[in-house]
């Protein structure tokens, strides 16, 4: 597989193609109709049906998760722009920060080995775990970091799709590991990687807001100075830098303490901070029931937060063979919590489950057209502000046809 650097020299192209993007351009392509063509008959099919043929516009409620990693490598330029033409009205970029604390766009500290071509470059030396071929019972196994080179060495690296075939012996096969229902037809030539500062002028560019996720670090905080209020820091900063207003941008992090340090210290931009709420990994959360929630949804909003974003499955649950929303959602609504949520054709194809972001509803939905049976619910019966796909397509078309802006 022939693979690009990123340059500047790249960037700065991919920019002034988005300009012209950002004024023209935008199409669903074949995906919506195929989905609808599925659906079971009914008012929905009858009303996304009737939608055929209108001019498609950006819209907010469509969130760009990571681009559009469904077929093109996350956080690259080549998958933020198939995000805007399919009219993500705002992008994400998932930040974290290099050797030299710089912040750059990945979905993790430590995903290099999965996301980019690291392990055939020279910076394989840097990973932390080199990679160790399958033998038996035991997976191959890698683990490379951005903390671990410097910004100017990430810059040499091109994106991948996100992935690793764990029973294999070779780099080569280790690298090649993407999901048969993804595809690697938009990787060939690799995907042009970004800065978190990058990112904002593409989107810019593009005509899309903005999402950044603050990310875990995988080293121990403080990192040679760099504390985590830096880091939180640093992210606001980038926009003030560019001139972005805080209309514009939603903070995102999974940690509390980032959430209210923007409430405090930036409150312009903290009034759109978004609390991506991982608690179902803590013993003892049930979705389904309120007095397990700590802090509480009301708890929540007292400290000042607007935003919490859990994913989809536990916005939901199923009532006589009927979406319906979860306890989960009817407490933060109460609360005067807005939503958002994740992940839309991120897990795999309905037809066999759907995976994990479908856990909740999987009982009720037997063909890939129920995605747009799942949009229609946390629409209509939940009540989000926006919704995160890995396929922005589908989603800006269910907005346009609801008149969603």
């Amino acid at each position: 597989m022939r693979l690009i650097s990123a340059t500047s020299t790249a960037m700065a192209l991919a920019l002034c193609a988005s300009a012209a993007l950002a004024a023209d351009g935008l199409g669903y392509g074949p995906r919506p109709a195929y989905l609808i063509d599925r659906m079971a008959d009914g008012p929905l099919k009858d009303k996304l049906a009737s939608c055929m043929g209108q001019t498609p516009k950006r819209s907010d409620f469509s969130i760009g998760h990571r681009g559009a990693p469904l077929m093109f490598p996350e956080h690259t330029v080549e998958s933020n722009r198939a995000a805007a033409r399919m009219g993500a009205g705002i992008l994400e970029c998932d930040v974290t920060f290099t050797a030299d604390h710089e912040l750059v766009c990945r979905h993790a500290q430590n995903d290099l080995h999965t996301t980019t071509d690291i392990l055939a470059s020279d910076l394989a030396q840097t990973c932390v775990t080199p990679f160790t071929p399958a033998q038996g019972d035991t997976p191959a196994t890698a683990e490379c970091r951005t903390s671990e080179i410097t910004l100017a060495q990430f810059r040499t690296l091109t994106g991948k799709m996100d992935a690793a075939d764990t029973s294999a012996t070779t780099v080569e096969g280790y690298m090649d590991g993407t999901a048969k229902w993804r595809t690697d037809l938009y990787a060939t030539e690799g995907g042009t990687l970004m800065t978190h500062a990058e990112s904002i002028a593409l989107f810019k560019a593009l005509g899309a807001k903005f999402t950044p996720e603050l990310k875990s670090p995988s080293v121990e905080m403080p990192h040679n100075g760099f504390s985590q209020a830096d880091y939180a820091q640093k992210l606001i900063d980038e926009y003030k830098a560019a001139g972005i207003p805080a209309s514009d941008v939603w903070p995102q992090s999974f940690n509390l303490d980032d959430v209210l340090y923007w409430i405090e210290n930036e409150p312009d931009f903290g009034a759109q901070a978004v609390y991506l709420d991982g608690r179902y990994g803590v013993e003892g959360f049930d979705y389904m029931t309120p007095a397990t929630f700590e802090p509480s949804m009301q708890a929540l909003a007292d400290m000042g937060v607007v935003y919490i974003a859990p994913p989809m499955w536990m916005l939901l649950t199923t009532q006589e063979g009927e979406m319906v929303p979860s306890p989960y959602a009817l407490a933060a609504k109460e609360a005067g919590l807005k939503l958002i949520t994740w992940t839309l054709e991120r897990s795999g194809p309905l037809t066999s489950g759907g995976g994990w972001y479908f856990q909740s509803v999987k009982d009720v939905t037997d063909t890939d057209g129920d995605y747009f049976t799942i949009l229609h619910a946390l629409h209509d019966k939940v009540g989000v502000e926006g919704v995160f796909s890995d396929w922005p397509a589908t989603t800006t078309y269910y907005a346009n046809c609801f008149g969603l802006d």
